[in-house]
């Protein structure tokens, strides 16, 4: 993976003199201390991470605990105390007010919390905005707006005032407008948090799914712990200006590092969170079309299992074959391909576990985990899932 953007040793701190406040944290005083005695406040403490180009890339916490402050040096609006920004391995922590208003303007797009949208504008004009700043031609600029606007799902909508559309459409507006300037790299700063549940769930499955067709670079910003490890590829917790955390949802689910993760994941929905390539496992028995049924009788004996999966010589799944079927068929001098079944279920990688709970309960069987070209890439015991229900 290509790595987009790298933070070494970011800190901001915010009073007069900020910069001599960096003596006193190197000398082990709190965030506490420097602000009861100085005055001044630790936004972020030396914090260092890697975005990879195609991420989204959570940063979580509650209420204080740098995020926001973090997220908005990533385009300089706060400009860091000390440490370094680098995109595409450029310093933009260095750079004068051209190379800044450039890489605004073309490589990073903000989506805020509250919309900003200006009230005046009709939603066509208000996703164009950023392309008006650039001087892009009005004809240009239309197209290229009705393109984002597309992409968001708001056709029909170009005319209308933000005054006249839902919470929702209007978080649509804003993802429209940081899109149609076709960024590199995206910011989100807790877009959703205003939203209602409802209209919030629908937000997140809407950014996923365009994600998968833009593969944009995505910082997102959350104290919601289900969003950050619905949306995350991997997460950054953090406390008091410091990241405690930082690994994909499901090494942090697996391993919280202290109690203020634990306590963090303790109430998490897992089933919202954990998809198919989670929890499948790679079948400890397979057989393929070219194989014997006696073959197939003695995998299935060794496995201790009574049906088994049937692939062809491209590892395409072709069916299932019970132990009943495979002993009346040996005496009957039948064949693997005469037997096959298809009475199982199947499911995508990305199926998350609550939506698995259904298809358990219907089959008897382990539920195969395909990819598009019906390759099988693991099993699901019906256990592994029922299991979560108690």
């Amino acid at each position: 993976m290509t790595v987009k953007l790298q933070v070494e040793g970011l800190t901001k701190i915010f009073g007069h003199n900020p910069r001599a406040m960096l003596e006193k944290i190197e000398q082990g005083l709190t965030k506490e201390t420097i602000l009861k005695e100085f005055g001044h406040t630790v936004g972020i403490n030396q914090v260092s991470f890697m975005v990879n180009e195609g991420e989204i890339f959570v940063i979580m916490g509650l209420s204080g605990s740098g995020k926001s402050t973090l997220i908005r040096c990533l385009n300089l609006l706060n400009r860091p105390t000390a440490g370094k920004i680098k995109v595409d391995g450029e310093d933009i922590v260095k750079y004068d007010g051209k190379k800044l208003k450039a890489y605004r303007q073309h490589k990073v797009a903000m989506v805020f919390q509250h919309f900003g949208l200006f009230t005046h504008r009709k939603v066509i004009d208000n996703v164009a905005y950023g392309l008006e700043i650039r001087r892009v031609s009005p004809t240009k600029r239309r197209e290229m707006a009705q393109k984002a606007i597309d992409i968001v799902g708001l056709n029909g909508w170009e005319e209308m005032y933000p005054n006249e559309l839902s919470g929702g459409m209007q978080q649509r507006v804003g993802l429209a407008r940081a899109l149609a300037t076709d960024p590199e790299i995206l910011l989100m700063d807790e877009p959703f948090s205003a939203l209602d549940p409802l209209i919030r769930r629908e937000m997140q499955q809407e950014l996923l799914d365009i994600q998968a067709r833009l593969k944009k670079t995505i910082i997102f910003i959350s104290h919601d712990i289900n969003e950050a490890f619905k949306l995350g590829d991997r997460v950054a917790i953090m406390k008091d200006g410091v990241i405690e955390q930082l690994g994909t949802p499901e090494e942090i689910l697996a391993q919280p590092k202290n109690n203020y993760i634990k306590t963090f994941v303790q109430d998490i929905d897992r089933s919202k969170i954990l998809q198919a390539k989670n929890i499948m496992v790679r079948p400890n028995a397979l057989v393929s079309l070219k194989d014997g049924l006696k073959v197939a009788i003695k995998e299935m004996e060794q496995a201790g299992i009574s049906s088994i999966f049937v692939l062809d010589q491209e590892r395409r799944l072709q069916g299932l074959v019970t132990i009943d079927d495979a002993l009346k068929a040996l005496k009957e001098h039948r064949q693997i391909k005469d037997i096959l079944q298809h009475t199982y279920s199947t499911t995508g990688p990305e199926t998350y576990m609550n939506e698995l709970i259904q298809i358990a309960t219907e089959t008897k069987y382990p539920i195969a985990v395909i990819n598009d070209e019906q390759k099988l890439l693991g099993i699901i015991a019906r256990v592994t899932v029922l299991s979560n229900l108690v």
